[in-house]
């Protein structure tokens, strides 16, 4: 990455969606390692009785112990005034706002013959709905901060037929939250907020990984560090010379000088498997 700023996230504030597991909640600590103030904003405020655990009252508590500081926010993030709410309550509690995470997601991997439209909707609603909803109540806070990021948990963009013939509505609603990178790059280039997107090069170890293939994914899976690791050097960057760019984990941490990466498997000693999206598998 050229023209990387000194610049660190003490005393920033990160507003992260879908911030009570998995990737989430790993840029949550590695932003409170920092000093930053956090903003979690998930669903889950209760995990009794779900198969899921991890809320983000437990997040919370993390990002304080790291040293940051924390306002778990239970939000609908496809809710409007939901949304709006949020990003009161964030500017209430710590100033302002430096950097937006569209992290949540929904994932189906079906054809369009076999989805149901109810699950189109949600899929749409988090993953591009969402982000619209976030990015355009965020905006005019990010402006007024000295380094505005915002990043979205997107893949590059390939028309490659194979990424489309067994999920087409998947695919096209993580190439429409892409798309919202381009705009947002270009919408905001002059007033010096960036606008990013992060993929990981193999399958990470979350839930959803879980949920569609169990051990076997896991397995070839790393742990949601390395992202959140890729995304601290996204948004400490220079926001003015750094954006519209579409990121690979390993391949932005490897320009960045690192060379080992065996730390980050979840399964050590198993073949990783490449996640969707990935030019070049």
């Amino acid at each position: 990455m050229e023209n990387r700023s000194a610049r660190n996230l003490s005393g920033k504030t990160v507003l992260i969606t879908g911030g009570s597991r998995g990737i989430g909640r790993a840029i949550a600590l590695r932003c409170a390692r920092d000093g930053a103030n956090v903003v979690v904003a998930a669903k889950t405020a209760d995990d009794s009785g779900q198969k899921l655990k991890g809320t983000i009252f437990d997040v919370a508590r993390e990002i304080e112990a790291a040293g940051g500081r924390a306002l778990p926010l239970q939000v609908d993030v496809r809710d409007e005034a939901a949304v709006a709410t949020m990003v009161e309550r964030a500017v209430s509690e710590f100033g302002g706002i430096d950097v937006l995470v569209n992290n949540a997601g929904a994932i189906m991997l079906q054809p369009t013959e076999l989805l149901p439209v109810k699950r189109f909707d949600l899929i749409f609603g988090i993953n591009v709905r969402a982000v619209y909803l976030c990015a355009q109540a965020c905006i005019p806070h990010l402006k007024r901060s000295s380094n505005g990021h915002i990043l979205n948990l997107s893949p590059p963009i390939s028309l490659e037929p194979r990424w489309f013939v067994q999920h087409t509505p998947y695919t096209t609603s993580k190439f429409a939250m892409s798309l919202m990178t381009y705009g947002l790059a270009a919408e905001l280039k002059d007033v010096g907020v960036a606008a990013n997107s992060l993929w990981p090069r193999t399958l990470i170890a979350t839930a959803a990984v879980e949920w569609l293939g169990g051990d076997a994914l896991i397995n070839g899976s790393r742990t949601p560090e390395i992202m959140a690791d890729a995304a601290y050097k996204i948004l400490t960057s220079d926001a003015r010379t750094t954006s519209g760019q579409f990121f690979i984990d390993e391949v932005l941490l490897r320009e960045s000088g690192q060379t080992d990466f065996d730390h980050y498997a979840a399964r050590p000693g198993h073949e990783l498997i490449p996640d969707l999206f990935v030019p070049g598998q």
